[in-house]
């Protein structure tokens, strides 16, 4: 089984001094609008969840989905003490499954940011995250150039396709990322 990051790992992965290379506003603002639906694989503690909240208002809804439940605890406190509208629904996910059955046909966006190297059953996330969205739905999916050679890379996105996506392009470059956009 592959390594997962350790929970308290994830302090280190929401310094503020990584906004100065990895600024998740300007990352995600080309595929976020008010209202969406979207969901967050692999959160950790928000890095990207706290800005997605605020992006999609009030009227939208940030689903984040991660293994460890001490993650997702962090995650809430931080979002409650950012003040961010209450849009964020928390969910532990399995080994085996994302547990996003009820949510087929419905997300707009879905964020797989450094996440994926750490999962022992790729296809099936793929599948499931394809069953998730809506059509025409978008995934951005990224993973860090220290733990993911570009052959890898390639790997991921060829059995993405394999599960029905097809490639949108390339989003600007991310700091220390391999980086494409995936549609359903």
């Amino acid at each position: 089984m592959p390594h997962v990051c350790p929970w308290w790992l994830g302090y280190f992965l929401v310094n503020p001094v990584r906004k100065f290379r990895q600024d998740p506003v300007k990352i995600l603002a080309p595929y976020i609008r008010e209202g969406m639906v979207i969901a967050d694989v692999g959160p950790g503690m928000g890095y990207f969840s706290l800005p997605m909240a605020r992006m999609t208002g009030p009227g939208g809804r940030v689903i984040c989905i991660d293994l460890q439940e001490k993650m997702l605890a962090r995650l809430g406190k931080r979002a409650r003490k950012a003040g961010v509208p209450p849009v964020i629904e928390y969910r532990q996910c399995t080994t085996d499954s994302l547990g996003i059955e009820d949510l087929a046909g419905s997300v707009d966006f879905l964020l797989m940011f450094a996440v994926l190297h750490e999962v022992p059953g790729k296809e099936a996330l793929f599948a499931q995250v394809y069953r998730a969205l809506k059509t025409g739905g978008r995934v951005l999916f990224a993973e860090p150039k220290g733990h993911v050679n570009p052959a890898a890379f390639d790997a991921s996105v060829a059995l993405a396709l394999r599960c029905g996506f097809r490639a949108a392009g390339n989003p600007p470059a991310i700091w220390r990322s391999h980086a494409v956009l995936l549609e359903k």
